[in-house]
């Protein structure tokens, strides 16, 4: 299973302007924020918008970011933007540390059990604050199980395309 060839991971989006010359602010949900200027290009989508853009520059202000936008020259042409979701291709992104996972390489995986009963697959995850989740579905049935490895997390196998967790199926 290769973890880029068109996969998609969100980074973060166009919350608001700032000024009256086309700059905007943004909500990253990269760790440092201002990471998310090494990651271009950017996709930026939201209904009726799908806009691929490269050079962006930005700094921080305050406690948020804002972001130079080439071809964004105004406060009106920026207003477009807000709203607007930031992805990059999963390809641009280093790869992840030993034991470390990109959300987006885990979705779809097959879940199993340690006594090998397939939950389903892995729909998307979430965080809580204490630990991520991940939302496992099987048909019409949906298990919330929590990513937290050695613990209910024995194994996740990207090239296989499966995760072994300690948790009971009629959970």
């Amino acid at each position: 299973m290769s973890t880029g060839s068109g996969k998609r991971v969100r980074l973060g989006r166009i919350v608001g302007l700032h000024g009256v010359q086309g700059q905007v602010k943004l909500e990253s949900w990269t760790e440092p924020r201002l990471q998310i200027f090494r990651y271009q290009p950017w996709l930026l989508t939201a209904p009726g918008i799908e806009r691929e853009m490269s050079g962006i520059r930005g700094n921080a202000q305050g406690k948020g970011v804002v972001a130079s936008l080439p071809g964004i020259a105004d406060r009106d042409q920026a207003a477009a933007l807000v709203g607007c979701e930031i992805s990059v291709s999963r390809d641009v992104l280093p790869p992840p540390a030993q034991g470390e996972f990109y959300w987006v390489d885990l979705e779809n995986l097959e879940v199993i059990t340690t006594q090998d009963v397939s939950l389903g697959r892995v729909s998307h995850l979430f965080a809580t604050g204490a630990n991520d989740v991940m939302v496992v579905k099987d048909g019409d049935r949906e298990r919330l199980v929590p990513f937290v490895q050695g613990l209910y997390v024995h194994s996740v196998d990207v090239d296989t395309g499966r995760i072994v967790v300690d948790w009971d199926p009629e959970f």
